[in-house]
C-alpha cells in the first residue's frame, strides 16, 4: 500500500490511475480504526478499482471541551489493517496540509437544514467542521465513490446534501453499522469504556430495537415512544442527550407522506458520548 502526505503528491499519482480508465473510492476515517471502518474499506474494494482511505484527526469538527488532542492516534496499525482490508492508498495529511495556517477567514461550508438538531444542536460547528474536511478531501482525491458508515446517520445526510448542493459528481454508498457483540455500534470512543460502561451501553441498542417493534407492533404515538425510551436509558445508568423518531428521508417529523424511519439517540456513558440509529421501512397500511 502506498501511503502519501501531500495533496499534490497523491492528486499526480491519481491523475495518472483516473487517466488509465482506473475507479477510485474514497473512505475518510480519522483513524483509530475498527471493524466498522474496515467494513467500509471492503465495500469500497469490491466497487472500485483503487481504494485511498484518508486519516485525519480533523480539529475543526470537535468541539472547545471535546477529545481532540487525546483522541486516539495509531497510524501504523491502522496503515498495516488498511492494506490487509484492500485499501491501496492511504493519505496521511498533516492539520497545516489541510487548512494552511487556521485562521479564521478560511472559508467553512454550512449544510443549514439537515445539520439542525440532534448532534448538531448538542455540538455547534462539527457538521460545519464535517462539511469542510469532506469538501477539501473530494476536491484532492475526486473519486468517482465515497463510503461513510450509516451509525453517523445525521453525518451521512450532511454529506449527501453537500455533494448535491455543491454539484460534486461523486456517488455517496452508506455502509450498515459494525456491532459489538452486546449491541454497541463500533466506535473509536468505545475504547474510553470501562468494563461497567460497556455493559451499560447495551441498553442504547436495546431502546433503538424497542421503539422500532412498538412502532411495527402499531404504535405510532411517537412523543410517548421517545419519553419511554430516554426513561429506560435514563433507568439504566445512561445520560441521553436526545431520543428521536424521525423520517429517514430528511429528519423531520414523519407524516402521511413518510415511507421510512430513522430512531437516532446520542447518550453519555460515564463521560463518553455515543451516538446510534436503526432504520426500517413502515408497513403499507
Amino acid at each position: 500500500m502506498q501511503s502519501f502526505s501531500t495533496a499534490s503528491s497523491l492528486r499526480k499519482e491519481l491523475t495518472a490511475l483516473r487517466n488509465s480508465g482506473k475507479i477510485v473510492g474514497l473512505v475518510p476515517t480519522m483513524g483509530n480504526l475498527h471493524a466498522g471502518h474496515l467494513a467500509l474499506v471492503q465495500k469500497a474494494a469490491t466497487q472500485c478499482d483503487v481504494v485511498v482511505t484518508s486519516i485525519f484527526v480533523n480539529p475543526t469538527q470537535f468541539g472547545p471541551n471535546e477529545d481532540f488532542e487525546s483522541y486516539p492516534r495509531t497510524v501504523e496499525n491502522d496503515k498495516a489493517l488498511l492494506n490487509d482490508a484492500g485499501s491501496q492508498i492511504a493519505f496521511i495529511p498533516s492539520v497545516e496540509e489541510m487548512y494552511g495556517d487556521m485562521n479564521d477567514s478560511r472559508t467553512v461550508i454550512h449544510a443549514p437544514a439537515v445539520s439542525k438538531g440532534f448532534c448538531g444542536d448538542h455540538r455547534p460547528g462539527h457538521f460545519d467542521g464535517v462539511a469542510t474536511i469532506v469538501a477539501k478531501l473530494f476536491n484532492i482525491v475526486s473519486p468517482h465513490k465515497a463510503y461513510f458508515g450509516l451509525k453517523d446517520y445525521q453525518q451521512f445526510l450532511v454529506i449527501k446534501q453537500l455533494v448535491t448542493d455543491l454539484s460534486f459528481n461523486i456517488t455517496i454508498v452508506g455502509v450498515e453499522t459494525i456491532r459489538e457483540s452486546y449491541g454497541l455500534a463500533m466506535s473509536s470512543r468505545n475504547n474510553y469504556l470501562s468494563d461497567d460502561e460497556r455493559s451499560k451501553s447495551s441498553a442504547i441498542h436495546k431502546s433503538l430495537t424497542k421503539c422500532q417493534q412498538a412502532i411495527l407492533g402499531g404504535d405510532l404515538d411517537y412523543a410517548t415512544l421517545e419519553n419511554n425510551a430516554l426513561e429506560f436509558l435514563t433507568d439504566a445508568g445512561i445520560e441521553p442527550e436526545y431520543f428521536a423518531i424521525r423520517d429517514a428521508e430528511n429528519l423531520q417529523m414523519p407524516n402521511q407522506q413518510t415511507m421510512g424511519l430513522v430512531i437516532l439517540t446520542a447518550a453519555k456513558v460515564g463521560p463518553t458520548r455515543l451516538i446510534d440509529n436503526i432504520r426500517f421501512p413502515l408497513p403499507k397500511p
